[in-house]
């Protein structure tokens, strides 16, 4: 398996003025430009250290790590991207999606997250079935890169965007496709949903489908997902950081009956629920990589990487279709040189004191730091 070619996807980023995903139509609320705030905190490296629990189950360095529940036993997950055996991306290459678990999280912070054992089988290794820099079926594609785990009703989603190139033309996603991929025994095999959201190089630049986050199921029954364009350069000039909303009954979901989705719109003078139009954008401002939304203590927590700024925001709702709060900036560039990422941790110990998982790398194979990064207390 050859090591994937990823040039500039990770630039050095520099503070400047813009707006952060300003509310867009009648339904959000327009913001004023924002200045970031520096992290008080230096963020707890989770790999890509000799002697930590991450290279103790066969993971050196990897980013992303993606933090989900495993309800069938209360322990939970982590999804890293593209991710190597040794230090600082060094050989073997072990491929992207891969996994790691751990038995119990401490959300108050005091101890570290600490990787207890991966799938498939214990020892860190490529969860899905394919091929590097192929063609597997679809078209060439690099890497599939995980955007969000979530499991219920025993069986485990992975949301992931193939990518056909890091290095598109200006106003190109450079994405192949996005799919879901599911696993019935927690982590250890996966079968790929036939259907597949075409990206860039399938004749469908741009898609609003290439990058979705799990806010949770909630409730009232639904499975609320946010998605947003896949931005796999972080400096896509298209990408005016559009964020858009929809539902799906859990069933619905575990059946890959995707098309029962219900989208949230503005239609005919409103906002509703509806399937007689395509979700409408509710938030959208600068160029925005990798976000997540969660369910914490009865409200809904945003967080999303400003590219322009070089900064992870927070917001907050009280409902998946309500109005967000303003962005507050919580960890940036000034700080954490090379930032992406930023994943809400879903055993958050509370809506007002986050854990957010951030990346950190400068963009060049075996330049450390190639990691993740723990950081706790973090009010939206």
């Amino acid at each position: 398996m050859s090591r994937p070619l990823r040039p500039n996807r990770r630039s050095v980023l520099k503070a400047g003025m813009g707006l952060a995903l300003a509310g867009a139509g009648a339904y959000a609320t327009g913001l004023s430009a924002a200045t970031p705030a520096a992290a008080a905190q230096s963020g707890t490296p989770l790999c890509d250290n000799p002697g930590d629990s991450a290279s103790a189950v066969g993971l050196g360095s990897g980013d992303l790590g993606i933090p989900y529940f495993r309800e069938h036993d209360g322990s939970w997950g982590y999804v890293f991207g593209d991710s190597w055996r040794g230090m600082q991306q060094g050989v073997p290459y072990l491929g992207s999606p891969v996994m790691l678990n751990q038995a119990s999280f401490d959300s108050s912070g005091a101890t570290p997250i600490s990787f207890t054992w991966a799938e498939p089988n214990g020892t860190a290794a490529q969860l899905f079935d394919y091929n590097h820099n192929a063609d597997n079926g679809f078209g060439f594609e690099v890497s599939r890169i995980p955007n969000d785990c979530i499991e219920f009703g025993g069986r485990t989603y992975i949301q992931y965007t193939s990518v056909a190139t890091w290095s598109p033309p200006a106003g190109y996603d450079g994405s192949l496709m996005s799919g879901v991929a599911y696993s019935d025994d927690y982590g250890a095999t996966w079968t790929d949903f036939p259907y597949h959201w075409d990206g860039d190089t399938r004749g469908v630049n741009q898609s609003l489908y290439g990058m979705w986050s799990f806010a949770g199921i909630d409730p009232d029954g639904w499975l609320y997902i946010f998605s947003k364009r896949w931005n796999g350069t972080h400096h896509n000039t298209a990408d005016a950081g559009a964020i858009q909303l929809l539902r799906i009954q859990p069933t619905d979901f575990h059946d890959g009956n995707f098309g029962a989705q219900q989208n949230w719109a503005y239609l005919n003078g409103s906002w509703q629920w509806t399937t007689a139009a395509p979700p409408s954008v509710i938030l959208s401002g600068n160029n925005t990589g990798e976000f997540s939304v969660k369910l914490i203590g009865g409200a809904y927590c945003m967080s999303y990487f400003d590219v322009v700024l070089g900064t992870i925001f927070t917001r907050t709702a009280s409902r998946p279709d309500a109005v967000w709060s303003n962005p507050n900036p919580q960890v940036t560039a000034l700080t954490v040189p090379n930032l992406y990422g930023g994943y809400i941790h879903p055993g958050s110990a509370g809506a007002n004191s986050l854990t957010l998982i951030v990346s950190q790398w400068d963009g060049t194979v075996s330049q450390p730091p190639y990691w993740v990064r723990q950081f706790d207390g973090i009010n939206p």
